[in-house]
């Protein structure tokens, strides 16, 4: 096995792909139709790796060589305890935004009351952080709203994995950016409103091809400076919270300032706070909706 993973990492360090040990040690797992863990038992006792995984690992490799994302050779990305499927046509969750979902839960943690705790997700792609709400809090109605049909249908069937039923979770085809105008019931209801909107200028090119040539266009490009399509869903956030509600949005790590600024011209979200991510890098700010206006 040593020979056929050096292979792949080799390959991949070639190709500039940033964790190369990581991709290939996936990618055999998935090759040879095993999770992580069997394949590191096998690789501590150096077992031989049937032809045809190291056939099918040598395909994989070539594609992933090729800057295919990891995630749609695997049709799997992991997401805190999640499992969820990708592939073309949505936005493959980033390991950041994980702290993102977090934050919403302990937000919920907080909160005590009769009622269940209720929490829209605006530009859900996936489901991920809908999805995470959903099954780490127990009894949470949530709400996730995605335009795009491709990335809806992938949204869908990651619920369909998640066993939940169709009691506490809702994937809404709309507009984040209008959705008030055709769901005027959910006016000022929703205890959490989250999202991580497109915000990528739209003359920018992002660095890694896997996400300027696979993630679809309407998941990233957020206007002229990023920060437009973020702007209408703050004004939504505004009509969406309760009062007292918290509002959080994901955001690139030069733009805590500007999005700061649009929180406090709507007068009613206030004491925005910028977090950090993994790495130290401002990737989210929350704010909360005034109890008195």
């Amino acid at each position: 096995m040593s020979d056929v993973l050096r292979g792949g990492i080799a390959l991949f360090s070639e190709a500039g792909i940033a964790t190369p040990e990581a991709d290939a040690v996936e990618l055999l797992a998935h090759a040879w139709h095993i999770d992580r863990t069997v394949l590191g038992r096998r690789r501590l006792f150096d077992d031989i790796v049937p032809a045809e995984t190291t056939a099918e690992f040598a395909r994989l490799c070539e594609l992933r060589r090729q800057r295919i994302p990891l995630q749609h050779l695997t049709g799997i990305a992991h997401f805190r305890h999640l499992e969820l499927r990708v592939g073309p046509g949505v936005f493959v969750p980033r390991p950041e935004t994980e702290l993102l979902a977090g934050a919403v839960l302990a937000e919920l943690a907080e909160l005590s009351g009769e009622r269940p705790p209720f929490v829209i997700d605006l530009c859900s792609g996936s489901g991920a952080i809908t999805l995470s709400v959903a099954t780490e809090h127990n009894g949470a109605v949530v709400i996730g709203v995605e335009r795009e049909a491709d990335a809806l249908d992938w949204a869908r069937t990651n619920l369909d994995h998640t066993r939940l039923g169709d009691s506490s979770v809702e994937f809404v085809h709309a507009d984040a950016t209008t959705l008030t105008h055709g769901r005027p019931e959910l006016l000022g209801r929703a205890d959490v409103v989250v999202t991580n909107p497109p915000y990528v200028p739209n003359a920018a090119i992002p660095r890694d091809p896997e996400v300027a040539g696979h993630d679809p266009a309407a998941a990233l490009y957020g206007g002229e400076d990023g920060l437009e399509t973020p702007a209408l869903i703050i004004a939504q956030a505004l009509q969406l919270l309760r009062p007292g509600g918290l509002f959080l949005m994901e955001h690139s790590e030069e733009q805590g300032p500007g999005v700061r600024e649009l929180l406090a011209a709507t007068a009613s979200l206030t004491a925005a706070v910028t977090h950090q991510d993994y790495t130290g890098r401002d990737r989210y700010t929350v704010a909360r909706r005034q109890t008195e206006e």
